[in-house]
């Protein structure tokens, strides 16, 4: 498996609906238990996965390649068709 840079640059959604709630609730989640452990690391790891969820984007997908976003492609779609006509 070959990890490409170039592709980790671009901004592509490729995280799916569910594995976006998925990486909210368990950022938010390590988000709260780093704040009682006083944990550095599961703070940072929180960040990631809350940032990672909202936007919608993961550069380590983007690097392999890897898309679980089946939704996105059409809703791109719909909303230039719709800009299309008008």
């Amino acid at each position: 498996m070959s990890f490409d840079y170039k592709r980790m640059i671009k901004f592509e959604h490729n995280v799916g609906c569910q594995e976006k709630k998925y990486r909210l609730y368990a950022g938010s989640a390590a988000l709260v238990i780093s704040i009682f452990t006083a944990s550095i690391a599961l703070l940072v790891l929180g960040l990631i996965m809350v940032a990672t969820g909202y936007s919608g984007w993961c550069p380590v997908y983007s690097g392999m390649n890897k898309n679980t976003n089946t939704d996105g492609d059409a809703a791109e779609s719909t909303e230039e068709t719709s800009d299309a006509t008008h």
